[in-house]
């Protein structure tokens, strides 16, 4: 399988974990575990956003792995920190995007690290570049959900 095939494939799981974070109400896990002030109409924008990226990704990787390794990287960094590890810290209390996020982004993340590597094109450099823009995209909307309660950032008042 080729490394465009993958990104296509990290693509879809994205998707299918956005709907399971959904039907299974991520927002109110969310609110109440990690203690993160988002509404659903923001759900809505970040994920029609990590859609976009997908396809970028997934139609930049035939030249260009690090576009397609940063995808990885933030599936990974979902997983982990957003799904995983709050499972653990909160006991057991599941999270939703769990299963998508066991299921198919550590597979597809680390396939397509793989499939770079096989290919030679796995330098430090695209590693470190791939897991920074990773966290970065991470970062990004959770960062903007947390200075927008600030009075700099708040319109209309």
């Amino acid at each position: 399988m080729s490394l465009t095939d993958l990104a296509w494939l990290a693509l879809a799981a994205y998707t299918l974990h956005a709907a399971e974070e959904f039907f299974l109400n991520w927002r109110d896990w969310a609110r109440a575990v990690i203690g993160l002030p988002v509404e659903w109409s923001e759900f809505y924008v970040v994920n029609f956003l990590v859609v976009v990226l997908g396809v970028v990704q997934a139609q930049m990787a035939a030249t260009n792995p690090l576009i397609p390794l940063a995808f990885a990287a933030l599936m990974l960094i979902n997983a982990t920190f957003f799904h995983v590890l709050p499972v653990v810290v909160a006991k057991g209390r599941f999270s939703p995007g769990l299963f998508t996020a066991l299921l198919f982004f550590y597979p597809l993340g680390f396939a397509m690290y793989a499939k770079v590597h096989a290919e030679g094109a796995l330098t430090w450099d695209v590693l470190l570049g791939s897991a920074l823009i990773g966290a970065a995209l991470m970062a990004f909307p959770i960062v903007l959900l947390k200075l927008k309660s600030r009075a700099y950032f708040r319109q209309g008042t």
